[in-house]
């Protein structure tokens, strides 16, 4: 058996009398090279003092509260057979240098998104840098692999005097767990995080006493409190209900939901040359009320539901738990209304089993119900998938946001009169702007492009839709 070596304090940077905050081993351990031992925390730091060879621990010299400094022994460790050699064995005068330098502590690198510790050992750093590199790197770092875009948005997250109060240790132990330690209360000196603090905000959590980990929870900065009357004259409007909660689901999509907007232009001279003819056919019937004006929404849904049926991952919703797609069987196409109280999205259910016709009279039924404040609940649910059109007013492109729990929603824009190169001379064709915005967890670029390209070839010639 060999004999126990002595692990001591390396140089930490001109600190003393630092409280030893956490033990990392018992007696028994076994601990690999540079393997914290314990964890030192003065009023600016938090290090680890590592283990300057691998071994079993055979004795702690050490326990919590304890003050430290450099050459102080942690304890005594039983070196593995293929451990280094002792600091003092003797070396020939041929092997040895010819001014014996002490080892430069080796930095220890934040732990990676799996949990693995990452401690490369030929990465020397100066010594007097230790405590700077701890709470710059392990900290910081730590910090913000533990912590998702959708928890932490202010900057200052991630600043060294802003991060969360606790040892590395810990910070493992979090996020092994999936627990923000921003959202941690600290029960220790300083508000500091411990082992039992993280396990009770757990514990408090699946008893529904606390925002779960992964709850999506923004910890935003406060709203600025101004006073604008001290600029000028103001005047104070309470937001109509619709845009109250609108504005709450609005809020929630665009910070929960991973936005991309692809845009394209569809040329539509011919649909619009043929809607024209056949609002002109039917011309008494629709002054009679029998029949219904043709918009251009009632073909871009007929179209929607073509390209829908081709790409029908484009016709799903995410599950709650993120990991499953579900993808329906039915057509339900909403639109969004403009109204004097705000926007709301009426739904035109089953428009795969309606004609171009039959969708006009029901969307123009609907939006007048809608500026009426007449839609039911039932109106306004089931939705697949959503075209915002702004034509009427103007706009060349915009980014919609998309109405979850759906996946992807169509943005229309004005058409315009445009040349476009037909390979031997510049024709005016009417072209419309498509911006089509989608959830980037669910469908990829490649797809988006994909479907804008066919939707616009729809509603170039809407015939492909009988292909």
């Amino acid at each position: 058996m060999a004999a126990s070596r002595e692990a001591r304090v390396p140089d930490i940077g001109g600190y003393d009398d630092v409280p030893v905050i956490e033990v990392l081993v018992a007696v028994g351990d076994t601990v690999a090279k540079d393997q914290g031992l314990v964890t030192l925390e003065s009023d600016k730091a938090t290090m680890e003092v590592p283990a300057p060879f691998a071994g079993v621990v055979r004795e702690l010299k050490v326990k919590l509260g304890d003050t430290l400094s450099e050459g102080s022994v942690v304890a005594l460790i039983e070196p593995s057979e293929d451990a280094a050699a002792p600091a003092d064995a003797k070396v020939s005068p041929s092997d040895a240098p010819a001014r014996a330098e002490p080892e430069a502590p080796r930095e220890r690198i934040a732990t990676s998104e799996t949990g693995t510790r990452v401690e490369p050992a030929d990465v020397p750093v100066q010594p007097d840098r230790i405590a700077q590199a701890s709470i710059d790197k392990s900290a910081v770092l730590s910090a913000a692999a533990a912590t998702s875009p959708l928890q932490r948005f202010d900057a200052d997250a991630v600043l060294p005097g802003k991060v969360a109060y606790a040892s590395p240790a810990v910070r493992l132990f979090a996020r092994e767990l999936g627990v923000d330690l921003a959202r941690v209360g600290g029960s220790e000196r300083g508000g500091r995080i411990t082992r039992a603090d993280v396990q009770q905000f757990v514990k408090a959590a699946m008893s529904g006493g606390a925002p779960s980990a992964g709850g999506g929870g923004l910890n935003l900065l406060p709203w600025p409190k101004i006073d604008f009357a001290r600029f000028g004259p103001v005047e104070t409007r309470e937001l109509t209900r619709i845009q109250k909660l609108s504005g709450a689901n609005l809020a929630r999509n665009w910070a929960m939901i991973p936005h991309v907007t692809q845009h394209d232009d569809a040329d539509i001279t011919g649909l619009e040359a043929l809607r024209v003819q056949l609002n002109e056919e039917n011309a008494k019937a629709i002054a009679k009320g029998v029949g219904a004006k043709l918009t251009m929404l009632a073909f871009l849904i007929k179209a929607s539901v073509a390209a829908l049926q081709k790409y029908p991952d484009f016709n799903a919703s995410l599950d709650a738990d993120g990991a499953h797609l579900v993808l329906k069987q039915y057509f339900h196409i909403g639109f969004a209304a403009d109204t004097p109280n705000g926007l709301v999205v009426p739904v035109v259910r089953d428009a795969d089993r309606k004609g171009v016709n039959e969708i006009a009279k029901e969307t123009a039924d609907l939006a007048a119900r809608a500026r009426d404040g007449k839609l039911g609940p039932a109106d306004m649910q089931g939705g697949c998938f959503t075209i915002s059109s702004l034509g009427g007013i103007g706009g060349t492109a915009f980014t919609p946001i998309v109405n979850a729990p759906e996946v992807a929603i169509l943005g229309v824009s004005k058409a315009a009169m445009r040349p476009v190169w037909d390979g031997s001379a510049f024709q005016p064709r009417l072209l419309l702007p498509l911006s089509l915005s989608y959830d980037h967890r669910v469908i990829d670029g490649a797809a988006a492009a994909r479907f804008t390209a066919h939707l616009a070839q729809l509603l170039g010639d809407l015939r492909r839709a009988l292909l």
